[in-house]
């Protein structure tokens, strides 16, 4: 495979606060011909540096934070190549890595999305993919070569996009977490191939895309999205029962711990559980999922 391949790829990175993250991109992004940023309201200049770092990239500044799927959303509707590789601010994968994940998408024209093997900063391998939690649990050691599976996370994904055209993309509801379950489970009932391919390799630095002037802030708004989405795929996969039966366990879970997080102190813990709490109180069940 040689760089002319990357022809047929458009790189789609979603951002907010993330100008920190741009320079571990560029080793990447520089050689890329199609790229878009879809920058949701970043307030520390990441969309004006990303134009200026990229000026063949098409960005995207929105006005307001549109949410994950929803940024990604914008970014697809304007893809033209074949293949999309949605990346994190907080992922490094190197070139050769891609096009290596682009022949094997190449070699499986039928998979509907290819995944990388993530590591953290130690080189540890991540647990990102399995099969969907909602229908079994996942038992065995690590994939040794390219497998089919019914989920992987989506902070490093490889679409091939005449596949999504019968199950759409991602679900706006979900506007932070859970969206990748959602199309991953999706594509899976769609019996449409998830393939995590684990001799490709992508650098992921976890929860470090979002470096705003407000730490306990962002990890409130973890809390809040985080409770709010697993209802809403509760709903959505499950049922409205199930839904408030877990909402009403989280509940009472959230606060009986509240008051050890106070006495323990942890301030980032403390705010995402308060985020917790007050996205299980403001969910209100949706009768049109």
């Amino acid at each position: 495979m040689d760089l002319h391949d990357l022809e047929q790829v458009t790189v789609v990175v979603v951002t907010h606060h993330s100008a920190h993250c741009l320079a571990g991109l560029n080793a990447l992004l520089q050689h890329c011909p199609h790229v878009i940023i879809s920058d949701n309201a970043s307030n520390d200049g990441t969309a004006t540096q990303a134009q200026t770092c990229w000026p063949h990239a098409t960005v995207l500044a929105h006005p307001e934070n549109l949410g994950f799927g929803a940024a990604n959303n914008r970014a697809l509707a304007l893809v033209r190549t074949p293949l999309a590789f949605l990346l994190n601010p907080d992922c490094e994968i190197t070139l050769t890595s891609l096009m290596a994940l682009v022949a094997h998408a190449q070699s499986m024209p039928e998979a509907a999305l290819l995944a990388p093997q993530l590591v953290d900063a130690r080189g540890k391998p991540e647990v990102n993919y399995r099969w969907p939690h909602s229908l079994w649990t996942s038992r065995g050691p690590q994939a040794q070569g390219a497998a089919c599976v019914g989920f992987v996370c989506g902070a490093a994904m490889l679409f091939r996009m005449a596949r999504f055209q019968s199950t759409g993309f991602f679900d706006e509801r979900f506007f932070l977490y859970y969206e990748d379950d959602d199309l991953c489970l999706r594509l899976f009932k769609a019996r449409l191939p998830l393939v995590v391919v684990p001799d490709v390799v992508a650098l992921h630095r976890s929860r470090g895309s979002v470096k705003g002037g407000s730490p306990w802030k962002s990890e409130y708004v973890r809390g809040y999205h985080h409770a709010q989405s697993k209802l809403i795929f509760e709903e959505k996969h499950g049922s409205r029962q199930q839904a408030l039966r877990d909402r009403r366990r989280l509940l009472w879970v959230t606060a009986l711990a509240l008051p050890l997080r106070a006495i323990l102190f942890s301030p980032k813990l403390l705010a995402r559980m308060l985020g917790r709490w007050m996205g299980l109180l403001h969910w209100s069940s949706n009768d049109t999922v």
